[in-house]
């Protein structure tokens, strides 16, 4: 008897999950916060929709909601 084959590699999925919650805490932390904002709910999105943890959209909406206050502090102080 021979050892059964391996099965086959799974098809690549449309699943940007990942993408969008990078790109989020990228682009949110260091030119636009809201951009970044937008892309952690793109991300906690697809995450819903195939099944996938929305964490890394939820870490991306909140890095950029504190760049966004921390820039609002910077620029309130300068006089």
């Amino acid at each position: 008897m021979s050892a059964p084959y391996p099965p086959p590699a799974a098809a690549p999925s449309n699943d940007r999950t990942t993408l969008w919650g990078v790109l989020g805490i990228v682009i949110g932390l260091i030119c636009c916060p809201v951009i970044g904002v937008i892309f952690g709910a793109l991300s906690i999105r697809d995450a819903k929709r195939v099944g996938k943890s929305p964490v890394l959209g939820w870490v991306a909406i909140a890095l950029s909601v504190l760049s966004l206050v921390g820039n609002g502090i910077f620029w309130a102080s300068r006089n």
